[in-house]
């Protein structure tokens, strides 16, 4: 296809060429086993310790903190699930919008009898503070809240709840997948006990992911097995792809200040022509507390669905809600959350950039987008 425009980085990122540089030797010629008596097996063990502490600079901790996990997945899980063991408390306190990970999680905890407070929203996505501190009780064995939210980009006040939390003496877990590169990450100014990263949404591969757990936090493993990761991660490990999680987290750290100040700009840009030129255009969320790279906007009167297919045709990748629930008829439960009528939950469309994006890929987004929405417009009413 001779023009193929990405705007699904929420979704997943392309491997950075650097990443995949650094990946390549573990793939051919440092093949061996981190867990490995011998020489050659050591090297790469001291591989995967410089990639833990690449990780552990990005979120300003120790490299200790950091657990590789398969993805973001798993370590939201693991979090959730050494929390009830450990405090062996029965209740869980989540929102409305989290990610699969959490929201599936949560209900399946229900079906097995434990108690789950799911907080709701605001109309602009964000949170009531005081239904959070009203709702921890005696048996609350971890409050888990997203960070970003991957539909909406609408940030939560992490520094504010973490506080709560630690006040409360209740432990706190979030799902931070959406922040890295994005939002500067600092855990030794942050109350927060668990926080998850997923590799593919900053620009490593897919596969590969990172729990951090403060230290002095008791952590029993969810994943059981050999002694890696210092007994708390059995299986493995990934290597090739831990070394290039290492290597996307170093870049990250350095591109932060390109994505909140370009990468930003591009968004609005895109974001106030398309409320100029498209008729009835509206953004969902908070546009003030949210992540620099996501647009979801309402294109009241044309089907989402419809409309991706056609973008599809032309090249331009974005996305109906969340990527792990895509193929699904129901409008997205974070807009339902928010109160958005189906109607427009279902004319909602997510667009997300990154850095490799470029201003030319915005101008024919633009110049495509509102004639397209138009002619779907006139189509539903005639």
């Amino acid at each position: 296809m001779s023009h193929f425009n990405y705007f699904d980085n929420n979704a997943t990122t392309a491997i950075a060429p650097e990443v995949f540089e650094a990946m390549v030797p573990f793939l051919t010629e440092h093949y061996g086993n981190p867990s490995s008596a011998y020489g050659f097996g050591k090297k790469v063990r001291i591989a995967v310790e410089q990639a833990r502490a690449q990780v552990a600079a990005l979120i300003n901790a120790e490299p200790s903190e950091i657990y590789f996990t398969s993805c973001g997945t798993e370590s939201d899980n693991a979090a959730i699930w050494s929390a009830l063991r450990s405090t062996k408390k029965r209740h869980l306190i989540t929102s409305q919008v989290e990610h699969s990970a959490v929201l599936h999680m949560g209900e399946s905890l229900e079906q097995q009898g434990y108690g789950v407070t799911w907080l709701p929203v605001l109309a602009d996505g964000t949170l009531d503070l005081v239904t959070l501190e009203d709702s921890i009780r005696p048996d609350t064995a971890i409050v888990s809240l997203m960070w970003a939210n991957n539909e909406t980009g609408v940030l939560f006040p992490i520094e504010k709840i973490a506080a709560i939390c630690r006040e409360k003496k209740v432990l706190f877990h979030t799902d931070a997948v959406q922040c890295p590169g994005k939002v500067p990450i600092d855990v030794k100014s942050l109350a927060v006990d668990f926080l998850a990263i997923s590799g593919h949404k900053l620009h490593a591969p897919k596969g590969v992911g990172v729990l951090y757990v403060r230290k002095g936090v008791p952590f029993i493993p969810f994943q059981i097995g050999g002694g890696q990761e210092r007994g708390k991660r059995a299986g493995t490990e990934n290597v090739t792809s831990i070394i290039g999680l290492g290597k996307a987290a170093e870049i990250a750290k350095e591109n932060l200040i390109e994505e909140q100040t370009r990468v930003r700009a591009m968004r609005d840009r895109f974001e106030n022509r398309i409320l100029e030129l498209v008729a009835g255009a509206r953004v969902n969320g908070n546009r003030a507390e949210r992540l620099p790279n996501t647009a979801n906007i309402c294109f009241q009167g044309a089907d989402a669905q419809e409309l991706l297919a056609i973008l599809d045709e032309q090249g331009i990748c974005c996305s109906a809600g969340s990527a792990c629930t895509t193929g699904s008829v129901e409008p997205s439960h974070v807009l339902s959350a928010m109160g958005v009528s189906q109607t427009d939950a279902k004319s909602s469309l997510r667009f997300s950039f990154s850095h490799f994006n470029q201003d030319s890929e915005i101008d024919r987004a633009l110049e495509l987008i509102p004639h397209l929405v138009e002619t779907l417009k006139q189509k539903v009413t005639i």
